[in-house]
């Protein structure tokens, strides 16, 4: 797989070349001060299938619409260029890119803002459809796992073999990590959440799919949760691809959550507004941190063993104590 570090450019659609090793992880900056989350802190994260990166000024178009929404960091599917690396645009956003070794097709990229820019602490090209990164914040990191995964009439090894990367790449995931999956999933599903409703919600819509099948038994298998499941929108606000002919729409990107940091996910929603000329919409997430109480011991309401009024001698103390300190 290759690499490649550069200074600022205006368009990435052709990134150069210098050779590394795949899979190999990036570390960005250990000392970092900035924070990307926190509980006064709200940030906005999209997920885009943009068809492809690998033609002119289409990385200005998504920075330009990223900017427009105001997100913080953009997973892009799909996009198409070779190689992996790390790029900053003239605007000041930092791209890191994981794709095909020399062909133009899959590729995943994650764009971050300018403003957030310090908050990465490193980095992996997994392979053309998975890449992983991970962000500083003050009471607990961020690592987002950005996909692109096969169709559902993909063989069933192409989709095997895929799940298994994506398990491998999570278990290294750090445990207190709040952990987002994100990207074109090619997974309808559906809206019965019955016997899975520790996986999705009661929101999704139409009818799941083998590929659908596949990331339930994935996040009921891992603790995670489909964010686009558990809010309550319109259709148009959770599908999130449209037929070329426009009779067909499915609800196939998705953002995830492990299940620990799950009432941090504030919102998710599709933003129809959003042009790239793809087939596929935009799909941003709210994200604030929400921290655990912690009660101090001396507050912690203390259990009672009811079963040792089960002895009759013990009942009949416990009676005698109550007449004694009420009467």
């Amino acid at each position: 797989m290759e690499t490649t570090t550069r200074g600022p450019i205006a368009d990435l659609s052709q990134p150069g070349s210098m050779t590394t090793p795949a899979e190999s992880l990036h570390q960005e900056g250990r000392c970092a001060t900035d924070s990307l989350l926190g509980p006064k802190t709200k940030i906005s994260i999209g997920t885009w299938n943009v068809r492809t990166m690998n033609e002119a000024s289409k990385l200005a178009q998504v920075i330009r619409e990223m900017k427009r929404y105001r997100l913080d960091i953009l997973g892009v599917s799909e996009c198409r260029w070779t190689g992996s690396g790390r790029q900053v645009s003239h605007d000041g956003s930092t791209i890191l890119y994981s794709g095909h070794e020399d062909t133009h097709i899959r590729g995943v990229a994650l764009v971050i803002s300018k403003q957030k820019a310090n908050t990465l602490l490193e980095w992996e090209p997994i392979s053309d459809r998975i890449m992983k990164a991970r962000f500083n914040s003050k009471h607990c990191k961020l690592t987002i796992i950005l996909c692109y995964a096969p169709t559902n009439e993909s063989d069933k090894e192409d989709k095997e073999d895929w799940y298994e990367q994506l398990q491998q790449a999570a278990a290294k995931v750090p445990q207190h990590d709040m952990l987002l999956i994100i990207g074109d999933m090619n997974a309808k599903v559906g809206s019965d959440n019955s016997n899975c409703e520790r996986a999705m919600g009661k929101h999704g819509c139409g009818v799941m799919n083998d590929n659908g099948e596949r990331l339930v038994d994935y996040c009921l298998n891992n603790n995670y949760v489909i964010g686009g499941t558990i809010f309550a929108h319109r259709d148009i606000h959770k599908l999130t691809w449209k037929s070329p002919d426009g009779r067909t729409s499915n609800q196939i990107d998705h953002i995830i959550i492990n299940g620990k940091w799950r009432r941090s996910l504030q919102d998710v929603r599709v933003c129809r507004g959003a042009d790239i000329y793809s087939d596929h919409y935009l799909v941003t997430a709210r994200v604030k941190l929400k921290l655990h109480k912690v009660v101090p011991e001396s507050q912690r309401r203390k259990q009672l063993d009811v079963t040792r009024l089960a002895c009759p001698v013990t009942k009949q103390e416990f009676v005698l104590e109550l007449r004694n300190r009420f009467n």
